[in-house]
């Protein structure tokens, strides 16, 4: 890693956890499996895609751990660490965070070996010889790939707003506050996040897809990778989701848990 901040903010993530502090929401390791079989996936999808929701949705039924790239930056950069600092500047800029500090932060976290029943990660393999190490480092049970038109993402990603109390995701388009710009939970002021802009999105975009489709051609030569459409409502796409992987029918869609959508 030839970055000299990069190597210093994983240094603290390292001292952190042998401290016995998460540096990740939700870090307490997945609660007992109740079919003891092992799954590991990878969700690749562009922000506004909803990978965040359909991981969260197959973690919660199938006990993976959701090991979320982007979450993990977004909880460093509330708690004002080293690396919260260093992907805040990147993020301001319209830029995507660094391979190398990308790899280490997944790297360190999946050496927690609190998935005893499998994983789902979100935000990596982003290039493609994160992407080899990956499979040789991982026996991958597929590849869940959401495809959305860039213009729906521009549609969804300029629809979003966070809360600066709690923390808690609203989109404008179809989970909107009770009272507007406020938080249903915490009352807390609603904004836009800092990268949702037009330029920033554009760049993300030219970004995304130069780095994703070679990725993408490395899982298909494995047969790994199923595509489906984000387009739809969202226990459609999660179906279709199960459907291609072998996966029973979701219990969450069934009884209409709602799952934030990132």
């Amino acid at each position: 890693m030839d970055d000299p901040s990069a190597e210093d903010a994983l240094a603290e993530i390292k001292a952190l956890l042998d401290d016995g502090m998460a540096m990740w929401p939700g870090a307490s390791g997945p609660a007992p499996c109740e079919s003891s079989c092992m799954r590991k996936y990878v969700i690749m999808g562009i922000q506004g895609s909803g990978k965040g929701t359909h991981a969260k949705m197959l973690a919660a039924e199938f006990d993976l751990e959701h090991v979320a790239v982007g979450d993990i930056f977004r909880w460093n950069v509330q708690h004002h660490t080293k690396l919260g600092a260093q992907v805040k500047r990147t993020m301001t800029a319209g830029l995507l965070v660094g391979d190398d500090l990308v790899e280490a932060v997944v790297g360190v976290r999946l050496s927690e070996h609190d998935w005893n029943y499998g994983f789902i990660i979100d935000g990596f393999p982003r290039n493609e010889r994160q992407a080899e190490f990956f499979l040789e480092s991982y026996d991958l049970d597929g590849v869940i790939h959401l495809d959305l038109p860039d213009s729906e993402v521009a549609r969804r990603v300029l629809a979003r707003r966070l809360c600066a109390g709690c923390g808690m995701d609203y989109s404008l388009i179809d989970n909107s506050p009770s009272s507007e710009g406020r938080c249903d939970a915490c009352g807390g002021e609603l904004l836009r996040r800092e990268d949702d802009t037009e330029e920033a999105l554009a760049v993300r975009l030219r970004e995304y897809h130069a780095k994703t489709n070679p990725v993408l051609d490395i899982f298909r030569r494995k047969e790994y990778v199923i595509t489906v459409d984000s387009r739809p409502p969202r226990e459609q796409v999660q179906q279709a989701i199960r459907d291609k992987l072998g996966l029973p029918p979701s219990r969450l869609a069934a009884t209409g848990s709602q799952v934030g959508a990132r």
